[in-house]
């Protein structure tokens, strides 16, 4: 998910989709512990994908 695509959601969606991206985030790191993930870089996107997220949900609080 980019950025702008972001910046378009409101904020409740915000909250929605980080939650859900966040239980997605960690049921695949427990998959990738348990046996290896055919393509690892998922985690690494997702991650950055939820810090995103929680940047501009934190940014919209603040105003």
């Amino acid at each position: 998910m980019k950025q702008s695509e972001i910046k378009e959601l409101s904020t409740e969606d915000l909250q929605e989709k980080f939650v859900q991206l966040k239980k997605n985030f960690t049921d695949l790191k427990m998959a990738h512990t348990i046996s290896p993930l055919e393509t690892p870089m998922e985690l690494r996107a997702l991650r950055k994908t939820v810090a995103r997220i929680a940047t501009e949900i934190t940014k919209r609080e603040v105003q």
